[in-house]
């Protein structure tokens, strides 16, 4: 008896334990924006030199501060890789826990009735760059990822990069979703198209396969 209370209990406990896990996210998230702030504020992003071509720090900047912000950031960063793949092994756990009596679906993460969704495996296109700080960093984008849904656009649909630009201009500040095939797994992640430190609205690089 005691193992079977256990065992019914256990999605709720790992719902509670992934919500635990996004609320840390989030606090990191916030974190590293005050940063980021920081190195804004005194004009510079992670990588520009600090001192002038004499090897003099430069006047303009809290070089401490800089310093600290970008080493900081740089911790949160890993952090938030870590609980990003935390999250994703927990929303797993709790959706194959809650359907174990139905294996047939066997996509990681899907909140769309199997039987309404069009489910589309085929890649259109690869990541092939993601700067560290960046909204494509943050929603856990690999370098290697084949992009199989951005958004509204798919294999089927997809003509050039354009049409992903297109979905990107039109949801800066919003989430998109994204499924992505990363080896011989498929997975789906939030991405939210915004300004950062560097260039563009993602902070990767998309090619068509």
């Amino acid at each position: 008896m005691k193992e079977t209370q256990e065992s019914q209990a256990q999605p709720g406990s790992i719902r509670a334990h992934v919500l635990q896990l996004m609320n840390r996210k989030d606090k990191i998230e916030e974190e590293i924006r005050e940063l980021t702030n920081i190195l804004t504020q005194n004009g510079v992003g992670m990588n520009e030199p600090l001192v002038d071509a004499e090897g003099f720090p430069l006047n303009t900047i809290d070089i401490y501060q800089v310093r600290h912000a970008r080493h900081r950031i740089i911790c949160l960063q890993n952090d938030h890789k870590a609980i990003m793949k935390q999250i994703e092994n927990g929303l797993q756990g709790y959706y194959s826990t809650s359907s174990s009596s139905d294996n047939m679906d066997t996509t990681p993460i899907s909140t769309e009735p199997p039987k309404e969704a069009v489910i589309h495996k085929i890649p259109f296109a690869k990541v092939t760059l993601v700067s560290p700080g960046s909204p494509a960093d943050y929603a856990g984008i690999h370098v290697g990822d084949e992009i199989v849904e951005f958004g509204s656009v798919n294999s089927t649909n997809f003509k050039s990069v354009t049409d992903i630009a297109t979905v990107v201009q039109h949801s800066e500040g919003a989430q998109v979703n994204l499924k992505l095939r990363r080896g011989e797994r498929y997975l789906t992640v939030g991405l939210v198209p915004k300004k950062w430190v560097g260039r563009g609205l993602l902070g990767c690089n998309i090619v068509a396969i």
